[in-house]
């Protein structure tokens, strides 16, 4: 009880127990810190006190020297104390580390709390004295320091986190002998850091282990399983030159446990895209999670200098260089990212360094008010003219640097991108650099909308996009834009939602300017957009009349502004419910037939005016009914369930790709499903995926040396196709998922061939088509919770299982699939959730596992010496069983648990749960070490027998050398 560790005088409660450690050379003595002050050493065999040590300040730890003759207490004042044990009047040295030294020989000034302390001593040097706090109280604003005290240096370690805890990592495990520390673990809030004693300036150690996945939180991520074999080597190679100077040369010191063996043998990798821009590829591979590479995309914009400048942009308020959308070809390492301000960046993988002079930029101008274009006499316009199959087009030249802000006649904001891309030269290290950077402009007074759908294809040399407004295409290879249209443009005159033109009203274009056309660039006159109302200006206007007009017409546009944002708001609503509601499109598909609610304007907005392209997919197959063979197209999907297919008409490989433009038509091929779009694939006539059309990395930096053959021959991979020889009446099928079903289409004829209604009273959050045990199915998340894989191309359910319901947004913006029977998803903003649906990888789940302790053989114990042997000086054991057992202490209370080992405690249950495999292999390891055990007991055993035969021999000498003499000849 404590009323018998203080002193007999004083009557006061000495505060909680803060320390408790026994004497290394003792361990019957036990040393006792109270939090007011107050340390006792206490003797356990006869239970009292032999010494106590008092001193002014509240204690928060303590330590030991080896000897067992020294320890050191830390204080709430910022100084350490250094006692003797058999000294307990006063401290032999009162050290404060970080206070300041006063001239008159007084106390220095009080410093924070020290809240950790430890002594370790060294055989050739100083000791090592490391604590953390106790700096002074005038660093303000100063991050949080480990400080490490050696001889007369001192050196302060700054850290990024708060330190929760620290650890000294030394050559011995015994507490009774020299220490010989050599690096120190420190536990972080969010970091673990490795700091090395050994060499000077105490550098740290690189960590191996992914502990800064969320030091930006994840926006956006992907997952690929079943990569080349050569990705991940070439993403370790790039990234390795990214690591920063100033590391330990030493490996990582930690190297406990074991690796688990798993079964795969395909690589996976994890990207993820960030708030603040970044992208990092991860390896994924078994059970591993080790960052491969970090890509920064906000290095090609121009950063505000002074933080009260906000850019041009309102769209979002903070991190304008968020990801929202990731486009990767493993085959050719393009990659393609959308980010939250309306902005592309294309990138290629390059193992050379290079200085761009000046960062290709295209500025698109996406616009949605295309139906409101009506001719003077009040009828409807005809639609503009779309010339993409024009024969000689004109592509926009890339712009040299950013564009500067300009406005309209009425002083709106117009055709100003919402982020700047640097004008100065890049510097772009090995690994992914930038080719061409696209962003979407202000269009009068309204900034960009931003992009909700992206895909890249390396064998055509495009990109694609769309957001609510419409659909654009690049072709990154020449630095052209080929195709930007609205989305009710794609349809034509075939539209089946019968949208309507709205109220006519005057045009927002800048004086000067027409509406900009697509891949031409080409003007439309201004008359073809005047007003039925305006006709041409009178003179006799006043200026009030066109004040009050200007004014008319900006209140117009905030009612438009305002009426797009709560349609915004509302559709956003209708995804976070896992229920159906009215808010969402209403659409009823009866063998095509399509029937539209207007139960209110809202809604009507929401369907009509935000149809948004929610897929898109690169692929070779068949565009129209009549097709006889597979062309390149694209497939466009939008959020009122309706797909529509984009011929691309391509120039041969080669030099001929550069300087010929590639056509772009609409095919007026349109499928409708019930929901918005969410995947498309294609299959062969045996069942097989289809994979885009892909070209082969290649180092596009240094000079070709190979022949034109070779380079057609990489530029067109071969289209998977059935033989002619084959009597199949269908060549090829599409597969579609949306928010409500599943649709199996033949091509060419387009006929349903398999349609699969997923749910009813949810949506599909996310659809993936996947490759499982050398077949192809459908994987689906719902807003539910409800895990489901269907066959293809029958649509069968093979898979419905309860696994998650949508607690929050964060799920569903991160879940994905991937082959082999695998996904994820951020259940945390730290945290990564992987998950199988494979039964295959279920069973060998334990062998994946790793080990986290393996046994080790305990090092020799520190000899005692003869004298210290002979007078007592060493280290002295205790039986505690002996001291604290039924024997000397009685039996205990029936109120107190008792320990009852049982039949193999946690090592049986570990291998009842494991598998053949694991038993095997275990019995194995075991027969093994009994072997080696059994070879090491004879070595010894034969030492033992010959080191018995020497000592007889030497005996037998001594006994004839002395045997005749008298005890007064020697």
């Amino acid at each position: 009880m404590w009323n018998k560790a203080i002193e007999l005088s004083s009557k006061s409660h000495p505060g909680p127990v803060v320390h408790i450690s026994d004497n290394p050379m003792d361990e019957g003595k036990l040393l006792i810190g109270f939090e007011s002050g107050t340390v006792v050493l206490w003797d356990l065999k006869s239970k009292k006190a032999d010494y106590r040590y008092t001193y002014d300040e509240a204690i928060h730890s303590v330590a030991w020297h080896h000897e067992g003759k020294q320890f050191i207490c830390s204080h709430s004042d910022g100084t350490l104390t250094i006692w003797n044990v058999r000294s307990p009047a006063k401290p032999v040295q009162t050290i404060t580390p970080h206070g300041k030294q006063l001239k008159d020989g007084k106390k220095p000034e009080p410093c924070k709390p020290i809240l950790k302390v430890e002594f370790k001593t060294t055989r050739s040097g100083e000791p090592f004295i490391i604590l953390s706090g106790g700096l002074s109280y005038d660093t303000v604003g100063r991050r949080p320091c480990l400080t490490v005290m050696h001889g007369k240096s001192t050196a302060v370690l700054e850290m990024d986190y708060s330190i929760v805890d620290f650890l000294t990592l030394c050559e011995t495990p015994y507490p009774n002998d020299f220490q010989e520390p050599y690096a120190v673990v420190v536990l972080l809030e969010k970091d673990l850091v490795l700091i090395d004693l050994a060499q000077n300036g105490y550098p740290i150690f690189e960590n191996p282990y992914p502990l800064s996945i969320h030091e930006s939180p994840v926006t956006c991520c992907e997952y690929f399983a079943d990569c080349p074999v050569d990705l991940i080597p070439a993403l370790y190679s790039v990234g390795a030159r990214q690591k920063r100077q100033g590391y330990s040369k030493k490996e990582w010191p930690i190297n406990g446990g074991n690796w688990g063996l798993g079964a795969q043998s395909y690589s996976e990798i994890i990207i993820t895209g960030h708030a603040d821009g970044s992208i990092k590829f991860w390896d994924a591979s078994a059970i591993t999670l080790q960052v491969l590479y970090k890509l920064k995309t906000s290095k090609v914009f121009e950063k505000s200098r002074n933080k009260d400048e906000k850019p041009n942009t309102d769209i979002v308020d903070e991190d304008p260089y968020a990801i929202q959308i990731i486009s990767w070809c493993p085959e050719s390492r393009m990659l393609c990212i959308a980010g939250v301000s309306a902005h592309v960046i294309i990138y290629r993988f390059s193992k050379q360094e290079v200085i761009t002079e000046v960062i290709p930029m295209l500025e698109v101008r996406l616009l949605y008010e295309i139906s409101d274009v009506e001719t003077p006499e009040g009828e409807q316009a005809p639609p503009l003219p779309t010339p993409v199959g024009s024969a000689n087009p004109q592509p926009i030249p890339p712009q040299s640097h950013p564009s500067t802000s300009s406005s309209s006649s009425d002083g709106l904001r117009d055709n100003v991108p919402c982020l700047k891309v640097k004008s100065s030269p890049l510097k772009q290290s090995p690994g992914y650099q930038t080719e061409l950077v696209i962003q979407l402009v202000w269009v009068g007074g309204e900034p960009p909308q931003q992009i909700t759908s992206l895909a890249v294809n390396s064998s055509y040399g495009l990109v694609v996009f769309g957001n609510c407004n419409g659909i654009a295409m690049v072709d990154y290879l020449q630095k052209a834009v080929l195709l930007n249209l609205g989305t009710i443009e794609l349809y034509g005159s075939n539209d089946p939602y019968r949208r309507e033109p709205r109220s006519p009203r005057k045009s927002r274009q800048p004086s000067g300017a027409g509406l900009c056309d697509i891949s031409e660039g080409a003007v439309v006159p201004e008359d073809r957009c005047k007003s039925p109302t305006s006709g041409s200006p009178s003179p006799h206007n006043s200026d009030d009349e066109q004040k009050m007009n200007n004014f008319i017409e900006k209140v117009k546009i905030k009612s438009r502004k305002f009426s797009k944002m709560v349609a915004s708001d509302i559709a956003k609503m209708s995804r976070k419910l896992s229920l159906p509601t009215d808010l969402k499109p209403d659409l009823d598909i009866k063998d095509n037939s399509f029937s539209r609610s207007r139960s209110s304007s809202v809604t009507s907005i929401d369907k009509e005016s935000r149809e948004a392209i929610s897929a898109l997919h690169f692929c070779e197959t068949f565009t129209r009914k009549t097709d006889s063979a597979p062309s390149p197209c694209l497939w466009v999907g939008t959020t009122l369930g309706t797909v529509l297919v984009i011929a691309l008409n391509l120039p041969p490989g080669g030099e001929q790709r550069l300087l010929q433009p590639v056509i772009v038509s609409p095919s007026g091929t349109i499928l409708r499903l019930k929901g918005a779009i969410l995947r498309m694939a294609f299959l062969d006539s045996t069942g097989c995926l289809v994979p885009p059309a892909h070209e082969p990395w290649k180092e596009h930096n240094v000079p070709e040396e190979k022949d034109e053959k070779e380079k057609l021959k990489k530029r067109r991979p071969v289209s998977v196709s059935p033989s002619s020889s084959q009597e199949i009446s269908e060549n090829q099928y599409a597969v579609i998922c949306s928010e409500k079903q599943a649709k199996v289409i033949s091509l060419p004829s387009q006929n349903c061939a398999y349609k699969q209604n997923i749910t009813e009273t949810s949506f599909v959050l996310r659809g993936d088509i996947v490759s499982l045990s050398n077949s192809i199915c459908l994987a689906c998340f719902c807003a539910n919770g409800h895990i489901m894989t269907f066959s293809l191309p029958s649509l069968r359910p093979l898979l419905d299982v309860y696994y998650l319901p949508l607690t929050n947004m964060r799920i569903a913006r991160t879940f994905c699939f991937t082959n082999n029977g695998q996904a994820l998803y951020l259940v945390s903003p730290t945290e990564i959730q992987r998950l199988t649906y494979s039964q295959e990888t279920c069973e060998n789940l334990q062998e994946m596992l790793g080990e986290l302790f393996t046994p080790v053989e305990t090092p020799e114990a520190p000899n005692r010496g003869f004298f210290k042997g002979l007078f007592g000086g060493g280290a002295q054991s205790l039986d505690r069983e002996e001291l604290f057992g039924e024997s000397s202490s009685g039996k205990a209370s029936r109120s107190l648990a008792q320990h009852i080992p049982g039949p193999g405690g946690i090592e049986g249950v570990k291998g009842a749960a494991s598998g053949v495999v694991g038993e095997l292999a275990r019995a194995r390891l075991a027969l093994d070490e009994r072997g080696q055990k059994l070879s090491d007991l004879e070595e010894r055993t034969a030492a033992m027998l010959s080191s018995a035969d020497s000592f007889s021999k030497h005996a037998h000498e001594m006994m004839l050398k002395y045997k005749d003499k008298k005890w007064y000849q020697f």
